[in-house]
């Protein structure tokens, strides 16, 4: 029986790409990888308020204000992945067990969908903090002031 071409075609690509899904296995010999693009935030006063704009870190947008009160607060969230488990497939921040670090969109004005921009938070409750306004290609960790935590 003759198969069609196209349908030979679909199976080989749709396998090609659920095996560029799957997380990479690491190479026992090569070193683990640094961190890439990382850069610490400065830490601010514990003595600021939360619509102090100087309580936060110059590079992270004002959007981000609210996403790291509604992560104080415990919610309620904008997008339904928000607070969902961020798996570090790109590596860029360190090796921690999964589970470790929750993701959080922050809005970007004029955007139709998600946007690039997220903060991922470490441990439970967070003791990291990671911005990124590249969609996970580059983080900058910051203390968040003690009002936002």
């Amino acid at each position: 029986m003759r198969r069609a071409p196209w349908l030979i075609a679909a199976v080989v690509l749709l396998g090609l790409w659920a095996w560029s899904q799957r997380p990479a296995a690491p190479d026992a010999r090569a070193p683990a990888p640094a961190p890439v693009g990382v850069a610490i935030g400065d830490s601010a006063p514990a003595a600021v308020t939360r619509s102090d704009p100087a309580a936060y870190p110059a590079f992270l947008p004002a959007e981000a204000r609210d996403v790291l009160q509604r992560i104080a607060r415990g919610g309620p969230y904008e997008h339904r992945q928000d607070g969902g488990t961020f798996q570090n497939r790109e590596r860029r921040l360190p090796s921690q067990p999964r589970g470790y670090y929750r993701e959080y969109t922050v809005e970007t004005p004029g955007s139709d969908d998600r946007g690039a921009r997220r903060i991922v938070t470490g441990g439970d409750p967070p003791r990291e903090y990671w911005y990124t306004d590249d969609h996970y290609r580059s983080f900058r960790r910051f203390d968040p002031p003690e009002s936002a935590r």
